[in-house]
């Protein structure tokens, strides 16, 4: 019991003194540095001195696990302090131990999971270890963004009730340096992140292909992207091969200045001279 109050208190503290690097820990870090039990996790569940007691179950869909002599008990959304305390209550007011001391053991935790989807390096589902884990910890746990991976992030999930989609920019939410939009997530949200735009080059250019569409990005920097024209190459007469809302192909022949969209098609012609 000793080694396991160290182990527990080291872990606390750990979280805490994270949080206070934050600027974030407050009177309630304690708490929110906690992981909350969920449907799907499997717990064992022990009582000092009674090894008839032990239990292995997982947390239904409503929340609560059957444990030998007091049944159904509600441990979802409480901390493994709190489902410990929970347990040891009803064990005492049913007069079945007299002072117990219960030890619950999360073997798998599969509640409160967060899917990591699309352009990111490690896609995946991973748990909720605090309360308070924000958008930017998650990604961050998935790996990060992938180099193919687009600016706009989407979050879906469920909020008092109701169905919820959003769609994060990133670049803008660090910029702004607010968290206003680094939202706090929840069990069973799903985040996806995009592919991002590309836009594609041929003809007489050093390096054709295609290539990211950064914001705001014109048709002179696309060119130089492509490592500009090579030594049969114009720009005049450059075209933009690009699809409207209808789908239909337009050729283009624009200004240097001009931006280009996600999908054009820049080609440039052979200098006749």
């Amino acid at each position: 019991m000793i080694k396991r109050f160290f182990q527990q208190l080291s872990t606390r503290l750990g979280a805490i003194a994270a949080l206070v690097l934050l600027g974030l820990a407050g009177p309630a870090a304690a708490q929110d540095a906690e992981y909350a039990l969920g449907a799907g996790d499997i717990v064992r569940i022990t009582v000092f001195q009674n090894p008839d007691l032990t239990t292995e179950t997982r947390v239904s869909e409503n929340g609560t696990v059957t444990f030998p002599l007091i049944g159904n008990v509600e441990l979802g959304g409480q901390t493994i302090a709190k489902a410990e305390q929970t347990v040891a209550s009803k064990l005492r007011e049913g007069g079945f131990v007299l002072k117990p001391q219960v030890n619950i053991l999360p073997l798998q935790i599969r509640g409160n999971q967060i899917a990591v989807l699309g352009q990111v390096n490690r896609p995946g589902r991973y748990p909720l270890e605090t309360f308070n884990t924000r958008l930017s910890d998650m990604l961050a746990t998935a790996g990060g963004i992938a180099a193919s991976g687009a600016d706009t992030v989407v979050l879906i999930g469920v909020r008092d009730g109701k169905s919820v989609r959003r769609e994060i920019d990133l670049p803008t939410l660090f910029a702004a340096g607010s968290d206003a939009d680094n939202e706090v997530l929840s069990g069973g949200d799903v985040i996806y992140v995009h592919r991002a735009p590309v836009f594609y080059i041929y003809g007489e250019v050093q390096r054709p292909g295609a290539f990211r569409l950064e914001r705001n990005m014109s048709v002179m920097q696309g060119l130089a992207t492509g490592g500009g024209t090579s030594a049969r190459g114009t720009v005049k007469g450059l075209q933009v091969h690009r699809r409207d809302a209808d789908g239909k192909l337009q050729v283009i022949e624009p200004k240097m200045d001009d931006l280009l969209k996600p999908d054009d098609v820049i080609y440039i012609k052979e200098s006749l001279f």
